[in-house]
């Protein structure tokens, strides 16, 4: 345990955040998951799917829990995946 107040602080700061930032990957994970299962289930809904899993990825990059070309490599091999590229 950190015993100067501002490092206490700080590690408050940090649980908090790393919270949020596992739930917001959880999302992120589920979308893209559901995404690419649909395309290659063929689904009719895969289109939408896709459209809302990049739309999640890119606003991971708009809060810093992904790195903008990781997000770009995200969303790239989605859409080149649908039948709709």
């Amino acid at each position: 345990m950190a015993n100067i107040k501002s490092a206490q602080k700080q590690n408050r700061k940090m649980i908090k955040n790393r919270a949020r930032n596992r739930a917001a990957m959880a999302t992120l994970r589920t979308a893209v998951k559901k995404a690419r299962t649909a395309v290659d289930a063929k689904a009719g809904d895969a289109a939408a799917l896709v459209k809302q899993a990049v739309s999640i990825v890119d606003s991971a990059v708009t809060k810093g829990i992904l790195k903008r070309r990781t997000a770009s490599r995200y969303a790239s091999r989605l859409v080149t995946r649908s039948p709709a590229a």
